[in-house]
């Protein structure tokens, strides 16, 4: 009998069944299409308009697309209306019905310090923190995931003519020639070329630099030679308010320590003479010769560098309240490791905020994180730090995160942070996380199906002998109160796995918060398999029956993986 069993299990190995729709499909189909039989495009308008909040203006074009499409003979047979499986296919199809607009819709004429801005850690790294490999390759990815802040670390090559792009945080000879490094060249002039692929909106790059005056001044001419008029040269020393991501489209700015400045030839002379040394993450140590300089005149440092800074950086001094204190006469840019984050948002969560509705907060991994794995998002972004910058090259459930609230606003790299992060309240406060905060709203989630695995998988991905157990996992990143993870049932032997359940997430600050969706495959003696993820900002979920594209590990979109949802606000 046992051998039958097992031949049982191959004959009907990876058959793969139709899913019909799911019955809220059928039903909206039967409601606005009249006779439940054929759907025209002005009733595919009414329900564009009603029941998924659209403009319903594409309705034609859409329905002319989706006949042309599924049905080749359509236009010699005249055919004008759309069938349940035509409705259906539109609602499955992500290009034609996803979850999120994909234009950019937010304010884009505030300063910069009130957005939230798509941010990487040492940008240049192929992979992890110690050994991996330099290249521009990274940071090309990055550029055309939308990132708009590339962060370099700059060092004297051996010779100590030319600078080199590479990872020191340790500063012994042997850590630092594990990553083998890259020419700055090549790194500015992939960053010239792909800037504005994703988005017209501006790069800001950060430099950490560990460089002789001499080097300093041969970056400043690089810098300006490669880019040209897209570089953003700042009309004063120091900015009293940031511009705004409109005015500085398709402008690159330059972010780091100014300078130092020496008044005597002799402290130049013992300036020249000294190796840079560096204890954070960020750059320090500018002395660039001018040319101009006469010898014993105040001032050695050049002028052409200090030019290029549009946003200054600078390390804290005195302790967190001090370096939190909001000056009236300039901005700047602060970094803190994620620990000194918790720290301060700890001690000092209130002057966090305050600090960031005008300067830039900048938060970096600590230096631990040798795979390249990032820390939570939120702590950052709840506090209003605009550069909450991560490995990109690393993966994981916080690269997902990021990936998920960067696809709000089109994808354009900049978020308007939610009013609450402003002082906009009656009292100019801002939110209190600790408090008791109560539900604004709630979100309805339906999962109803998925679909696509089989084109995207070889038939023995998941399961050898038979199609995959396929459950989904979905909930709330956010603020802590509004943190929640539920699952479905698990659907087994099937491709095309139909879930049709529901959950609801009462949300109390909903501006800031993902929604999460994973897919798994059971394995009862091994560990689950992986079969997508996306993250979706809760504020930009367009209301309605969705497609959900799902994506890698690595945040890739697969081809065909998808999910059919419906969202409601309640």
């Amino acid at each position: 009998m046992g051998n039958y069993s097992v031949c049982w299990c191959f004959t009907r190995k990876f058959k793969r069944s139709e899913a019909e729709p799911p019955t809220d499909v059928k039903e909206a189909f039967k409601k606005y299409s009249g006779d439940g039989i054929h759907m025209t495009a002005d009733q595919f308008r009414r329900f564009l308009e009603e029941y998924q909040a659209d403009d319903g203006q594409e309705a034609e074009r859409i329905v002319e697309q989706i006949l042309h499409k599924r049905h080749h003979l359509a236009k010699f047979v005249n055919r004008k209306s759309l069938s349940l499986e035509d409705f259906h296919h539109f609602l499955f199809n992500t290009d034609l019905n996803p979850p999120i607009r994909s234009q950019v819709h937010q304010d884009m004429t505030a300063p910069l310090s009130h957005y939230f801005i798509y941010t990487g850690h040492n940008s240049y790294l192929t992979g992890n923190q110690l050994s991996s490999n330099c290249s521009e390759v990274p940071i090309i990815k990055a550029l055309k995931r939308g990132v708009r802040a590339i962060e370099l670390d700059l060092w004297p090559n051996s010779s100590k003519t030319n600078v080199h792009v590479l990872h020191g945080r340790h500063h012994h000879a042997a850590c630092r020639t594990l990553t083998s490094p890259v020419e700055l060249m090549r790194c500015l002039k992939a960053i010239k070329e792909y800037a504005f692929t994703a988005s017209p909106y501006p790069v800001i790059i950060t430099l950490e630099d560990h460089l002789t005056p001499d080097l300093q001044a041969k970056v400043a001419q690089m810098v300006t030679e490669t880019f040209g008029s897209m570089l953003f040269f700042p009309e004063s020393e120091k900015l009293k308010e940031l511009l705004t991501p409109e005015s500085l489209k398709y402008r690159i700015l330059i972010s780091t320590k100014p300078p130092k400045e020496y008044l005597t030839a002799e402290d130049d002379k013992q300036s020249r003479s000294r190796k840079c040394q560096v204890s954070d993450d960020d750059g320090v140590c500018y002395m660039l010769q001018s040319e101009n300089d006469i010898e014993g005149k105040t001032s050695p440092s050049s002028p052409v560098y200090k030019q290029l800074i549009a946003i200054h950086a600078g390390k804290p001094k005195g302790g967190l309240k001090h370096a939190l204190k909001v000056e009236n006469d300039e901005v700047r840019r602060l970094s803190l490791v994620e620990q000194a984050l918790e720290k301060a948002v700890e001690n000092h969560g209130h002057d966090v905020v305050r600090f960031s509705q005008k300067n830039i907060l900048r938060i970096y991994p600590k230096g631990t994180r040798i795979t390249s794995s990032n820390y939570k998002p939120l702590i950052g972004w709840l506090h209003g730090a605009q550069m909450v910058a991560f490995n990109m090259q690393g993966y994981g459930r916080s690269l997902w995160l990021m990936h998920g609230m960067f696809r709000s606003n089109g994808g354009c790299g900049y978020v308007k942070k939610p009013d609450f992060l402003m002082g906009y309240g009656p009292k100019n406060e801002v939110l209190n996380l600790k408090a008791k905060i109560p539900a604004k709203t709630s979100l309805k989630v339906n999962i109803y199906m998925g679909d696509g695995w089989h084109l995207d998988f070889k038939k023995t991905h998941f399961d050898k002998y038979s199609p995959p157990d396929f459950y989904t996992r979905v909930g709330i990143a956010g603020a802590p109160v509004d943190k929640k993870m539920k699952k479905t049932k698990i659907k087994e032997d099937n491709w095309t796995p139909v879930w049709n359940e529901e959950f609801t997430f009462p949300l109390a600050v909903p501006e800031l918060a993902l929604l999460r969706i994973e897919v798994h495959g059971y394995n009862m003696s091994e560990k689950d398999n992986f079969a997508g993820q996306i993250c979706l900002p809760v504020s930009e979920l367009r209301p309605g029956i969705r497609a959900i594209p799902l994506c890698n590990r690595k945040g890739d979109q697969y081809t065909s993986a998808r999910l059919l949802m419906r969202f409601e606000f309640i």
